[in-house]
């Protein structure tokens, strides 16, 4: 497999220089392609064509993009299974994930992105004069590899809904879907210059992106420490930034009926995805005086998962994405068992049998302090921390000692205590007995997750200015 061209003003073009890296199938470490990297000259061109593209595409009414987005819509449903296959090699997520979640969402914020364009007025009256809303310009899509087509799709619909143009960055470690995306785009006919794709490194290819003068948005997706080099070099020209970054997300488990159930669901949803997932709910947070009932439900949840080939629809649990992620979960994991946290399942090193790929153990931890390394850093693996609670002030206490605010969970049977504890969490999405909004509701976080919101509605007000006309 051979990646060895860029998608530039509606045409597949040469990379400037000839510099490639390889593809992993992070499963059992071969080498699956090649894909070549961009430079500062690839995202000039790139944005050359953005800008050429957006005088007009600007100019097009809601009833032409919606036509396109639907023919986008389209596209994408004949690509869905070469989006499964694709993202099950280059990340190694478990097929029945890659078909069910990963590649299903793109289909869904595709079909909000057309109800939010069918129902956005873009124009109207208010208090004597006009507010119009309109496209800000040439936007920078920078997109991770964990989610690759949610992240992407979820910028992409609602930019091209609000008449935007776009040079998209993937992750260079999950390009295969990124292309298929490439061409959906142009058999979708898409207007030259509306879409690009520009493959590379996140300080060299990214970097420029975001520096860019004539870029007036970036939509950035990844670590915290990623998102703040974006920010930084978005700031030179005061362009527009809007991020969703890292979260280490708390999990209020109630003393009540539904004690068994909320710890069974939360331990099935650390683990989904590898625990590569910015939402996860990786801080378990029990009443004190059940901490041990917890732990051995964890631990029971925990060892009947399969982790394995993630072709094989009985597995549950892929391997990590890269050699550096291995070796970074590896770390923390060695840094909760000096740190004299109870290990109740899992640990150092690859499960029994698997000894090629980036496999690691599903881990609990127990007796956790919230002070702790495993406890305050994304560790991106399915490793989870239980940590004890007095009372319920002091779990919401413990819930917001974080500087990470994207997401939260509270589980329990009374509704009145699940929302009152709700509004007290800073996070910008709270789960109440693990509900989801799926892509109809605001994503995006407090604190050091970042600023701005994706998905629906708040999606596509992030890529529109405000104007008022005064007569």
């Amino acid at each position: 497999m051979k990646l060895d061209k860029f998608y530039i003003n509606g045409e597949w073009v040469s990379p400037v220089k000839d510099e490639k890296i390889n593809i992993i199938n992070p499963s059992d470490e071969s080498v699956i392609g090649t894909l070549n990297v961009g430079s500062q000259q690839d995202i000039d061109k790139a944005v050359e064509a953005a800008k050429t593209a957006f005088s007009s595409y600007a100019r097009t009414s809601v009833d032409e993009r919606l036509d396109l987005l639907k023919e986008i819509r389209n596209q994408f449903k004949n690509r869905f299974e070469d989006f499964v296959e694709a993202i099950t090699k280059e990340m190694g997520s478990p097929v029945k994930l890659s078909r069910g979640a990963q590649a299903a969402v793109g289909l869904g914020h595709l079909k909000t992105a057309i109800r939010v364009l069918e129902e956005h007025k873009f124009e109207y009256p208010f208090n004597g004069y006009t507010v119009r809303h309109e496209p800000i310009g040439v936007c920078g899509l920078i997109t991770p590899w964990n989610w690759p087509i949610n992240q992407t799709i979820s910028k992409l619909g609602p930019c091209l809904a609000s008449g935007c143009t776009a040079i998209l960055k993937p992750s260079e470690i999950s390009p295969v879907s990124a292309n298929i995306i490439a061409e959906i785009m142009d058999a979708a006919k898409v207007p030259k210059g509306v879409f690009n794709m520009v493959h590379g490194l996140g300080p060299v290819v990214g970097e420029a992106l975001s520096n860019h003068k004539d870029v007036d948005m970036m939509s950035f997706t990844g670590s915290t420490r990623g998102g703040v080099a974006v920010a930084q070099a978005a700031a030179k020209s005061v362009k527009r930034v809007s991020q969703e970054l890292g979260g280490k997300s708390p999990n209020i488990i109630f003393d009540d009926e539904k004690f068994e159930q909320s710890v069974t669901v939360g331990v099935q949803k650390i683990m989904e995805n590898t625990g590569q997932s910015c939402n996860a709910p990786t801080r378990m947070i029990v009443p004190k005086n059940r901490q041990n009932e917890a732990l051995e439900i964890a631990k029971n949840v925990a060892e009947k998962l399969i982790t394995g080939d993630p072709t094989k629809e009985d597995t549950d649990i892929g391997p990590l994405v890269s050699q550096a992620q291995f070796d970074k979960v590896q770390r923390l994991i060695e840094s909760g068992i000096k740190a004299g946290a109870q290990l109740v399942t899992g640990g150092l090193g690859k499960p029994v049998g698997l000894n090629a790929g980036y496999f690691v153990k599903p881990t609990i931890f127990g007796d956790v302090d919230n002070s702790m390394e495993i406890a305050q850093e994304e560790i991106f693996g399915p490793v989870l921390s239980v940590i004890p609670y007095e009372d319920i002030d002091n779990a919401v206490q413990i819930a917001n000692d974080t500087s990470y605010g994207l997401s939260a969970y509270v589980c329990g049977s009374d509704s009145e205590k699940l929302r009152s504890v709700a509004r007290q969490i800073r996070a910008g999405q709270i789960h109440v007995n693990y509900g989801s909004g799926g892509t109809n509701a605001p994503f995006g976080g407090f604190k050091q997750s970042g600023n701005g919101r994706e998905k629906a509605e708040w999606g596509l007000e992030e890529f529109l200015e405000t104007k008022a006309i005064m007569e």
